[in-house]
């Protein structure tokens, strides 16, 4: 890698220095994403596209706000406590490549994910994934922080996410990673809040409805906690109320039936709901 390459990861060794003192554990579950499927492919015939990781945070979105627990942070050493995060705000990791051609991951924070509509999410993400990465919000802040010396780099990140506002704004309240464009089933990763989603690929399965096996897309969805915050249970609560809200999925396309009121009816999403946070390379 070269100097300058290396100096490009510099906050990325930040965050991971930072990170071994959470405590992460890891769930998994199955998700029958046929609803989902289906909503995607009518979307299509109607001429709008929605990826998969924008149901996975309307999903997650709704559930964390509703698990206070799932948005909260761990402070202090010698008194541990948890502290609360304000706002239901995502950390969406994004795979891009730099006009060099140098293959990177970059993060961007997208509020309001308690009450965005799936098309207002869908708008957000393709912002991320289509504007220069150097015009995206954080971009700069990130690359003043590689400027620095590294000592004083790490320690101008550790003061940048001391504080639940601060924590909020630049690292979200909770996770979002997808490998699900490659053939990987399962993966886990730490995002820096009491629980990350990782979202694996949509696959033909084997499932049993009825007392039939039949065939149905299936996704592999883990959950990474950090225990220092959270228990099992309450984890596993939420995992399981999003893929519950996945599986249930039935909006319709115009937003005039059911819940979720997404789709063609619905709004873009407004210019001053552009994510936020720190954008840059990423573990």
């Amino acid at each position: 890698m070269s100097v300058s390459g290396d100096r490009a990861r510099r906050h990325t060794r930040y965050f991971l220095n930072w990170a071994r003192a959470a405590a992460p554990v890891h769930l998994g579950a199955d998700v029958d994403m046929t609803r989902i499927e289906e909503h995607r492919a009518a979307a299509r015939e109607a001429g709008r596209r929605y990826s998969v990781v924008s149901y996975l945070l309307y999903a997650a979105g709704r559930i964390v706000a509703r698990h206070p627990e799932a948005r909260a942070m761990a402070r202090g050493v010698l008194r541990p406590r948890t502290a609360a995060l304000p706002d239901v705000a995502a950390k969406l990791a994004l795979d891009r490549r730099t006009e060099g051609g140098e293959r990177v991951v970059l993060t961007a924070v997208l509020p309001r994910m308690d009450v965005a509509s799936l098309t207002e999410i869908q708008d957000l993400v393709d912002l991320c994934r289509e504007s220069d990465p150097h015009d995206l919000p954080g971009a700069a802040a990130v690359r003043l922080l590689n400027q620095l010396p590294p000592p004083v780099g790490e320690l101008v990140f550790r003061l940048g996410v001391r504080s639940p506002g601060a924590r909020a704004q630049r690292l979200g309240t909770f996770a979002v990673s997808s490998l699900g464009h490659r053939a990987v089933d399962v993966f886990h990763s730490y995002g820096g809040t009491a629980v990350t989603f990782c979202a694996g690929r949509v696959a033909d399965r084997a499932v049993v409805r009825g007392g039939r096996v039949v065939a149905a897309p299936v996704m592999s969805l883990g959950l990474t906690f950090d225990h220092r915050v959270l228990d099992g249970a309450a984890a596993a609560d939420v995992l399981d109320g999003v893929v519950k809200r996945l599986e249930g999925w039935h909006g319709d396309l115009s937003g005039t039936r059911g819940e979720p009121r997404d789709g063609a009816g619905i709004r873009p999403a407004r210019s001053g709901d552009r994510p936020g946070g720190p954008l840059g390379t990423s573990p």
